[in-house]
């Protein structure tokens, strides 16, 4: 844990020339730091805080280095000398402290700077206090934050993905979004696979980046013992942790999947009107495991593909379609008439989207 910074202490005009015994009462200890003579007076709490007897503390602050280990002991004496050469009239520091016991406690200390009418500093007046509390609350709300930039981080992806996807028209333009490089990262995986349901069999159509798949699972039995295959027999994502629990739960896909160093990965069925029509592997090398808001994210990731995925297989149907038409209503024989050049050629309806107008 780095060091917190300064804060600032600003004291009243008639701040006491002795430490205030009633700063115990906010569980505060107090010190009186006589420059010129080097000596430091410090109250019964401040003892306390700092974990030090009486009869164990001579005066001299080079005593407490015992209790401030030599890091904490140089990093503080920095702070309070750049404060002392600098003109300031206060400084403040966080400071690990060694207790009696060998555990390390946050402490916090702030010092007024007296000085004489020419400048030169003459005491320090200050307070001191237990910090640990207040730096454990402090890093929950980073962590907190951290995990809400996360959350955003992953909630940009599916946003991101989705607007790419909605440009594409055929599966080969799903696929390329999917595999394409920007892709992958942008899905925070270090590689991808993704297949479609065919005849009751998974026939494996991107990998990314190439050469990603896995020799012998290019088409694969919906029965098998494969992630993939349980995503889509169960209708249900398949999420796998750590390395440990992928060679226990798939010891036959495990031993392929060592070189890439993948640590966790994530397998999404892709499901319209409650229809498996594949699968999406995430295989991931930088992370383990997933939080419930992850999971919730990657599940709509897959809804969105798989949307994307059925919407592509319409257009291909339909233009597969529309070309036999068209192939159907031109004739075989173009007849031949003395005299004249004949053509045929087919002219699409301009208005109208369906097949028939034409």
């Amino acid at each position: 844990m780095a060091d917190r910074g300064a804060s600032a202490l600003s004291p009243p005009d008639d701040w006491p020339a002795h430490p205030d015994p009633v700063l115990a009462l906010n569980r505060m200890g107090s010190f009186d730091w006589d420059l010129d003579t080097g000596l430091m007076h410090m109250d019964a709490q401040a003892h306390h805080i700092l974990d030090v007897r009486p009869d164990e503390y001579d005066g001299r602050p080079e005593t407490l280095a015992e209790r401030v280990p030599p890091d904490e002991a140089r990093r503080l004496d920095t702070a309070v000398s750049q404060a002392l050469k600098d003109g300031s009239e206060n400084y403040g520091a966080y400071f690990r402290l060694r207790r009696r016991d060998g555990t390390l406690r946050w402490t916090h200390t702030q010092g007024y700077i007296r000085r004489d009418d020419t400048g030169r500093p003459r005491r320090i007046i200050g307070i001191v206090r237990d910090a640990t509390q207040e730096l454990v609350e402090s890093d929950a709300r980073l962590d907190q934050t951290a995990q809400d930039e996360s959350r955003r981080q992953q909630t940009s992806v599916v946003e991101l993905t989705t607007a790419a996807l909605a440009h594409a028209r055929t599966v080969q333009d799903v696929i390329d979004v999917l595999t394409d490089t920007h892709g992958v990262t942008h899905l925070g995986a270090t590689s991808l696979v993704v297949g479609l349901v065919e005849a009751g069999r998974i026939r494996l159509v991107a990998e990314g980046p190439v050469g990603s798949f896995v020799p012998g699972t290019r088409v694969t039995r919906i029965d098998e013992p494969y992630p993939m295959s349980e995503a889509v027999r169960t209708l249900g994502p398949c999420f796998i942790e750590s390395p440990e629990e992928f060679a226990e739960r798939y010891p036959a896909l495990w031993p392929h999947l060592t070189g890439p160093n993948i640590t966790s990965a994530a397998y999404l069925p892709l499901i319209v009107q409650a229809r498996p029509i594949g699968a999406m592997g995430l295989l991931y090398s930088d992370r383990r495991g997933f939080t419930s808001e992850e999971r919730d994210i990657l599940v709509a990731l897959g809804s969105s593909i798989a949307q994307s995925l059925q919407r592509a297989m319409f257009y291909e149907q339909e233009m597969d379609l529309a070309q036999g038409l068209q192939q159907a209503m031109l004739p075989r024989t173009i007849p031949s008439v003395p005299g004249a050049d004949v053509a045929v050629r087919y002219r699409a309806a301009t208005i109208g989207g369906s097949v028939g107008r034409d």
